[in-house]
């Protein structure tokens, strides 16, 4: 038996290098096309077309550097310790007794509090001159902003799933893309219909939050002609992942062109355009509007496109004056602004649905909660009457002797 088994090991053993050289050949071929296809890949955050974009792949860069300082160090000291005090190398020395080294001391925590010193300044400058809310100050490094120069103003709402771009000093407007002079200051003024998105285009700026009821804001300048995308970056529903919109960085004539194009258009974006816009629709195609009603974006804001709708602002007011007593019902229903899908039939599916049964918004209420419009009762959890049976047993415990409440 071990006569015929010497054989066999030594087969494996002459066979053994050869099968290691295949595989290493067989992975080395597979990295090297995934690096071919990889190469196809553009890192538009970090070779960005827009100034402000620019500051924060600097941003970037500068804060990774930093922090590299201290990792790549500690990483070849791993290795170089390893190696010098090894079990086989004798030259090495020896103290079991040591605890302290001032130095040592010294070195550990003095380049990690520089480091830290450095990425909070950083911080602040970079907070101050990246604020979205802040005018431009420069075109780009050593090209100030020309005194003469005004900013294009950009209103812009998110829907489900598209974006709409309003040009209010044009009198134009245009559906998933959006269009700007390069080396033209912009002025966004971004608002939600109504769930949370982020409007995000990497080549021009970092993600500004969209948020109904609110209106934020990003400055931003683009350096370079072309065609790029921008996107929501944070989830949003069913057609979050083809909420995409092109966005053109043209010549001043190219730009002329543009607006020329959407003027001719001829249809306008009224209220009740807005409104069949606002319903939820997925990959819809490039649309433009001639002309503008007055008001459109700061009713959006608001959430009081619809008519009979009370906007959040005045509401605000209300509160602000110390509520509206008697009429807060009233108040209520005019407030009630998710609804109106769902009374029209245009809801889009939700988390309640199918988990719960429920559909989403329905004027069914879950299990346990008083029906909002129960008169003498507030909504809330239906408290245990005479015959709802004892509470749960959790409720009905008693402290030991000596709890300590």
């Amino acid at each position: 038996m071990s006569d015929t088994a010497i054989p066999f090991k030594r087969s494996g053993a002459i066979g053994s290098p050869c099968k290691k050289l295949r595989r290493k050949f067989v992975r080395g071929l597979a990295v090297f096309i995934t690096s071919g296809l990889l190469a196809g890949c553009g890192m538009v955050v970090m070779d960005p077309s827009g100034d402000v974009a620019v500051q924060q792949r600097n941003l970037i860069i500068a804060s990774t550097v930093l922090m590299l300082l201290v990792i790549l160090p500690v990483i070849a000291l791993t290795f170089l310790f390893a190696w010098r005090y090894r079990a086989s190398n004798t030259d090495a020395t020896y103290d079991p007794e040591f605890h302290h080294s001032t130095q040592l001391e010294v070195v550990i925590w003095t380049i990690p509090l520089l480091i830290i010193m450095a990425l909070g300044a950083m911080t602040w400058i970079s907070t101050h001159t990246l604020d979205p809310f802040r005018p431009l100050g420069r075109l780009a490094p050593n090209k100030p902003v020309p005194a003469d120069v005004k900013p294009l103003t950009v209103e812009v709402v998110a829907l489900d799933w598209k974006w709409l771009f309003i040009y209010p000093e044009l009198g134009v407007a245009s559906l998933n893309e959006m269009a700007a002079p390069a080396n033209v200051p912009i002025s966004f003024r971004i608002t939600s219909s109504s769930v949370w998105n982020t409007f995000f285009v990497p080549a021009l700026a970092g993600m500004i939050y969209a948020m109904p009821g609110m209106e934020t804001r990003l400055n931003a300048v683009m350096n370079h002609e072309g065609d790029f995308t921008g996107l929501s970056g944070m989830y949003s529903g069913a057609g979050f992942s083809r909420m995409n919109f092109g966005f053109r960085s043209l010549t001043q004539q190219g730009f002329d062109e543009w607006v020329a194009k959407a003027k001719a258009a001829g249809e306008p974006l009224n209220r009740e355009a807005y409104l069949k816009l606002e319903k939820p629709s997925e990959a819809e195609p490039v649309r433009f509007f001639g002309s503008v009603e007055d008001g459109l974006f700061t009713a959006a804001v608001g959430m009081c496109v619809a008519p009979g709708q009370m906007c959040v602002q005045e509401m605000h007011h209300i509160d602000r004056m110390g509520g509206a007593a008697e009429d807060s019902e009233a108040n209520r229903q005019r407030l009630d602004y998710d609804s109106r899908r769902l009374e029209s039939g245009s809801e889009p599916s939700g988390a309640t649905f199918p988990a719960s049964g429920r559909a989403p918004r329905s004027s069914e209420e879950p299990q346990g909660v008083i029906p909002r419009d129960q008169p003498g009762q507030e909504r809330g959890t239906v408290p245990p009457g005479p015959g709802s049976g004892p509470a749960p047993a959790q409720l009905n415990t008693r402290p030991t002797d000596g709890h300590q409440h």
